[in-house]
C-alpha cells in the first residue's frame, strides 16, 4: 500500500466509495466524476503504479474476468462499452494506482 494514494485509502476503507464489486484481489466502484452514465473503476488492492508495472499474469486474468462480470451485470454487453487504462502523465493518468475504467450506458464518442 502507498499511504499517499487515494485508491489505497479506498481499499483500506479510509475514503468512502460506492462499491460495485469486491474480492480479495480487486475492488470496483463508481467513479466520482463520471464521463458516461456508467463509469466504474476496477483497481487491484495491491498498489501498482500503472499498467507498465503490471507483471502478475494471474491478476491480469482476474481483472479481465471481473470487468466482464460487471459488464454483464450492468447490461453493457448488449450494446457495447469501453474499457481503458491511462498510463503516465502524458497518457492522462490522474491517480498513480493502476485502474481500469468501464464506460458505457450511452453511445460513446470515437474520439
Amino acid at each position: 500500500m502507498n499511504e499517499d494514494c487515494i485508491f489505497c485509502k479506498i481499499v483500506k476503507g479510509e475514503i468512502p466509495s460506492t462499491k460495485v464489486y469486491e474480492d480479495e484481489r480487486v475492488i470496483a466502484f463508481n467513479d466520482i466524476n463520471p464521463i458516461a452514465p456508467i463509469h466504474i473503476l476496477v483497481i487491484p488492492k495491491t498498489h501498482i503504479d500503472n499498467y507498465m508495472e503490471l507483471d502478475d499474469t494471474d491478476l491480469i486474468i482476474h481483472v479481465n474476468k471481473i470487468i466482464k462480470k460487471i459488464a454483464i451485470e450492468k447490461g453493457l454487453n448488449k450494446n457495447g462499452f469501453r474499457v481503458l487504462t491511462n498510463i503516465g502523465e502524458d497518457g492522462g493518468q490522474a491517480v498513480k494506482h493502476l485502474h481500469y475504467h468501464i464506460l458505457g450506458g450511452t453511445k460513446l464518442p470515437t474520439r
